[in-house]
C-alpha cells in the first residue's frame, strides 16, 4: 500500500493537472472570444451573463406556469413517476 503521504502528494497533483486544464480551456474560449469582439464588448457580455442566466431561468419557469405544466414535466425524470395518468 502506498504512503498516505505520497498518496496525498498525487490527488494535489491530480487536482492542479486538472485545474491547469481548465485553465488553458478557458484561455481558449476568451482567445477565441477576443477574434470577435473587442475589450469592451467582451468586460460588457461577462458582466452581463449572471443577468441573462437569471432572466433565462424566470423565462423557463414563466413556460411552465403559462402552458400545461404536465407537458413539460412529463420530460423530467423524477418528476414525470410523481404523476401518473389515470387511463
Amino acid at each position: 500500500m502506498e504512503n498516505p503521504e505520497e498518496e496525498c502528494a498525487s490527488h494535489e497533483e491530480m487536482s492542479q493537472s486538472s485545474d491547469i486544464a481548465g485553465q488553458t480551456r478557458n484561455q481558449d474560449n476568451v482567445a477565441m472570444l477576443s477574434k470577435f469582439l473587442g475589450p469592451r464588448y467582451r468586460e460588457l457580455a461577462k458582466n452581463w451573463i449572471p443577468t441573462a442566466s437569471m432572466w433565462g431561468a424566470v423565462g423557463a419557469v414563466g413556460l411552465v406556469w403559462a402552458t400545461d405544466w404536465r407537458l413539460i414535466l412529463d420530460w423530467v425524470p423524477y418528476i414525470n413517476g410523481k404523476f401518473k395518468k389515470n387511463d
